[in-house]
């Protein structure tokens, strides 16, 4: 049995776009990118099958950046009350 490589997205994504290209076959890019022919044809497959969410509104982010914005949102909103805060404290002084 062999060993199960991880390998990272930027890699997948140069592998799968050779192979939409069409101009190799699997067997070739297999080759090329040391990377079974299957494997290839999985991570294409799965490209293909996203690829309508590139078209949704929020595109294919999981929810993490709708999360950073809010979060976002709430820091900046926490930075404007403690400057209120402050600037009232001033005018006492």
């Amino acid at each position: 049995m062999g060993i199960k490589k991880n390998h990272t997205n930027e890699f997948k994504a140069k592998v799968v776009m050779a192979a939409m290209r069409e101009d190799r076959t699997l067997s070739e890019l297999a080759t090329a990118y040391g990377v079974h022919p299957i494997t290839i044809g999985l991570w294409k497959k799965k490209v293909i099958q996203g690829l309508p969410r590139l078209f949704e509104a929020g595109g294919l982010s999981n929810g993490k950046e709708k999360e950073q914005q809010t979060l976002i949102a709430t820091l900046y909103g926490k930075i404007g009350e403690t400057e209120h805060v402050n600037d009232f404290g001033t005018l006492f002084v």
